[in-house]
């Protein structure tokens, strides 16, 4: 009989066992190392070991996963971070995961907290489904598109940020050059500074100092300003490409749509509710009820940014939408803030969303019941 030695844990299991048993793993990733822990479905821990974070290391974390027998499911700690690259191999591989969270406090005060605990509870997570998510599959259209939207936000703070660095520079500059630049509008100070003419030999002067790092700014301003004008001629087909029906929405364009497809994933139907993504997006109450006291509170969690891409529907909508519109109107009447009403209008517009993004897979007649 052929026996199968974990050197990590030094159990040992026979292999016309293994052929039969059902087993689960979990992973947690790191960047240069994964460990991986395997239990049965009675929880018991069979064994767990750490591979390199690379394509041969992948090969031979799922060659010893399914060494204990048929594998159920694996729980990865990280698959947008770490992980990404084992949850594409496994994903190929058609290995079924969970994307599970981290362990709460407690639970890490309690049990400890080292690499090879990290994966057993993992692994145990994914047996019981609890703190766990189907990963995003990172293979497709939306990737690409999560990609150009990093550079492209990155470039919009980094604008934003030059445009402040100036004004702070002009409070703090010569009186001369700060009365001819101070009170112009933002375009013309940004063309004034880029035409400034400094005397880089002077440059030990406070005077052409300010004038050289004004300079520096605005040319940056520019420069970014042509990039985010190239990744949004490469996002905006691209993002109706991937779902139309989502720019014919009134109020959402290419980039609210963009965080939208981004937050969702390309299997948008690991989301299985429209209640779900509203949770996913932050925009579902909370329940905070005690006793006799029956209230809801505002929820700070989910995609903060798919959270601004649903207010700035509202805000177009309020001003452009009648039907929007009468809606502030009727529940202004019975009482409620602006705040809260929008609030309201960011639920309901994130069902919209859900249906829009999940259409292919839902009933004509259900969709227009929802609706």
């Amino acid at each position: 009989m052929t026996t199968i030695a974990c050197k990590d844990t030094g159990t040992k299991t026979d292999r016309s066992q293994t052929d039969q048993i059902e087993v689960a793993a979990g992973v947690d990733t790191h960047q240069d190392i994964h460990t991986a822990a395997v239990i049965d479905t009675a929880g018991r821990l069979l064994g767990h070991r750490q591979f390199p974070a690379s394509r041969r290391g992948y090969l031979d974390l799922l060659d010893w996963l399914r060494s204990f027998g048929l594998l159920l499911v694996v729980g990865i700690e990280g698959t947008g971070a770490y992980g990404a690259g084992l949850a594409r191999h496994l994903h190929d591989q058609h290995v079924a995961m969970l994307e599970i969270d981290r362990p709460d406090r407690k639970t890490r005060r309690s049990a400890g907290k080292s690499d090879p605990i990290d994966a057993e509870a993992a692994a145990r997570a994914a047996v019981a489904r609890v703190r766990t998510g189907v990963p995003k599959v990172r293979t497709g259209r939306v990737e690409a598109l999560r990609n150009l939207r990093v550079a492209r936000r990155s470039a919009v703070d980094q604008r934003a940020d030059c445009v402040r660095r100036i004004k702070t520079l002009i409070v703090t500059a010569p009186d001369g050059l700060r009365a001819r630049l101070r009170g112009l509008p933002k375009q013309e100070l940004l063309d004034t500074c880029a035409g400034l003419r400094p005397d880089t030999a002077r440059a030990d002067e406070p005077e052409q100092a300010t004038k050289i790092a004004l300079r520096s700014l605005a040319r940056r301003h520019a420069a970014l300003r042509e990039e985010i004008t190239e990744l949004d001629a490469l996002i905006e087909p691209l993002v109706a490409a991937i779902n139309p029906d989502l720019l014919a929405l009134n109020g959402v364009g290419a980039d609210v749509a963009g965080q939208l497809l981004v937050t969702a994933g390309e299997n948008a139907d690991r989301i299985y509710s429209e209640a779900a993504f509203a949770m996913l997006c932050g925009v579902a109450p909370i329940p905070a009820s005690s006793g006799k006291t029956h209230r809801h509170r505002l929820n700070r969690g989910g995609d903060r940014q798919a959270n601004a891409a649903l207010y700035r529907i509202v805000l177009c909508r309020l001003r452009w939408d009648p039907r929007t519109q009468a809606y502030m109107h009727r529940r202004t009447a019975e009482g409620l803030s602006k705040k809260d009403i929008i609030r309201c209008l960011k639920r309901l517009i994130a069902r919209e969303i859900y249906y829009v993004l999940t259409r292919e897979r839902i009933e004509p007649g259900h969709l227009a019941t929802a609706a």
